[in-house]
């Protein structure tokens, strides 16, 4: 045996032996139930760092939730589906167009929540607005407040949201509040954020806590990235804000002067009732506690001037066992006839979206993306730079959202009568690593009042060329591409 060792050329044979060996198992092991590309991205990193990759992979690589918390999923499924049943308000869809009604049982069947009819909806631009139209609700309360945000921080902007919270248990009305662990974590005012909660009396849990210590463990970057929040199931609120200040309170973001530009929606009627149902599904997982589902109200809104519409509420992530939302949104490209408006602050797509935008371009529609000039995130911000060649290329007309104003808002409108708004950005994270929450509308004046924001979008924005794009350095193309591969690393 020492003499084996002591020979160079065996120890390496040995070694070689045994890297084919690792790499070859962990071939089997990555591919199982995961695309090609990404099991493909997973191989290279273990061939060429074997060590570090095989690491990376045992603390990142399985992208599902704990078997208890998929378990808590389909049993919250299962009882939504029975309080379904023979519902009065579920939209038979007389006035949608004919590809709708196969989007609709899509969602039906992957997120177990109706399309409901009878719903009045209004969309929210002004970031402090936002917050004084949920404070004047919360002011309205008389049972109970949801809040759920992947970011919750107490500071100067924030502070008469948790104020009208305090208020609200002053009256006895029942405050239940989560958010997201690790993302906490990263903020400034977390213990002050949650000794404010607990003062106040208000319920708060942490979502998808990671404490090994407390045996709560999943794969870290599994992140809750939804904004929810619900006032005695009359009212909700989703969309892409959460609750801090337009400047995230990052010293970075402050040097710069950047600000976050957001889009929120406040709905009213049936469909407040299954947007409480997610956070019925997320409270469930974290406190083990079901709320009563039927508790909500479920009576239809009064139009006030405006036409009710269609919504169907999407939840999606790893607690489920498709990528929800990422069927959705390929679907309705594929479906659209005329006209695709996209608008995500991350666009880092897999194949089947990429294909489908620059199929639908293909196709003669008019199609368009809005994001930001600037990123705060560098890695994806380069990645999501590198498709911009391909779809400049086939047609899509891509508007930078000028700086130091970061476009945060996420959703996309097909032809004149559909729109889904949410939480969910238009990236391989959103479609499988965070759990996310959509909301699919038809209504032609909700589409409309969806055009006017992207004509503000347009008017705030330069469009960019592909002879221009072209002559950008060949150190930022360079950038561009590598960090693009990291995009399959999930």
């Amino acid at each position: 045996m020492r003499e084996f060792l002591q020979d160079p050329e065996a120890v390496a044979a040995l070694l070689l032996g045994a890297h084919i060996l690792v790499v070859a198992i962990a071939a089997v092991l990555v591919s199982v139930n995961r695309p090609p590309s990404s099991a493909i991205a997973w191989v290279l990193a273990i061939i060429f760092i074997p060590v570090l990759g095989a690491i990376v992979f045992f603390f990142v690589g399985y992208s599902k939730l704990p078997k208890v918390r998929r378990d808590k999923q389909q049993q919250v499924n299962d009882l939504v589906l029975a309080r379904t049943a023979g519902s009065t308000l579920i939209s038979e869809g007389r006035d949608w167009p004919d590809w709708l009604h196969s989007a609709v049982a899509l969602n039906n069947n992957l997120g177990a929540l109706p399309m409901v009819e009878g719903n009045r909806a209004e969309l929210m631009d002004d970031y402090n607005g936002t917050f004084d139209a949920m404070i004047k609700d919360i002011d309205s309360a008389t049972t109970y407040v949801h809040v759920e945000f992947y970011i919750m921080s107490l500071d100067a902007t924030t502070a008469p949201f948790f104020q009208a919270l305090a208020r609200a248990t002053e009256r006895g009305v029942a405050v239940r509040v989560l958010s997201d662990h690790l993302a906490g974590l990263i903020f400034p005012g977390r213990k002050e954020t949650l000794k404010y909660l607990q003062d106040i009396g208000a319920e708060y849990h942490p979502m998808l806590p990671v404490r090994p210590w407390r045996g709560e463990w999943q794969r870290p970057d599994l992140r809750n990235h939804r904004k929810i929040v619900v006032v005695d199931g009359r009212v909700g609120f989703t969309g892409s804000q959460n609750l801090i200040d337009a400047s995230y309170n990052k010293k970075g973001n402050l040097k710069r002067g950047l600000r976050w530009h957001e889009l929120m929606m406040r709905i009213e009627g049936p469909v407040v009732r299954e947007l409480d149902a997610v956070f019925a599904t997320d409270w469930y997982s974290e406190a083990d506690v079901l709320l009563p589902l039927a508790a909500s109200s479920s009576a239809i809104a009064e139009s006030q001037g405006s036409a009710l519409i269609d919504a169907q509420v999407l939840p999606s992530g790893p607690s489920f066992a498709n990528d929800n939302n990422l069927k959705l949104y390929a679907t309705l490209i594929h479906k659209a006839e005329r006209r695709v408006s996209i608008t995500s602050p991350y666009f880092v797509p897999d194949e089947s979206i990429l294909m489908a935008i620059v199929t639908a371009a293909a196709r003669g529609l008019d199609v368009e993306l809005f994001v930001s000039e600037v990123g705060d995130q560098k890695l994806v911000y380069h990645a999501q730079r590198s498709y911009y060649e391909a779809l400049l290329r086939a047609g899509v007309r891509i508007y930078l959202y000028r700086a130091p104003q970061v476009l945060h808002s996420k959703h996309f409108t097909i032809d004149e009568e559909v729109a889904v708004i949410g939480s969910s950005n238009m990236d391989v994270r959103s479609f499988s690593l965070n759990m996310e929450v959509s909301v699919l509308v038809h209504g032609r004046g909700f589409v409309d009042s969806i055009g006017v924001i992207e004509d503000r979008y347009r008017a705030n924005s330069f469009e960019l060329r592909l002879e221009d794009w072209m002559r950008r350095p060949a150190s930022q193309k360079a950038f561009d591409s590598l960090a693009r591969l990291t995009a399959s690393l999930q």
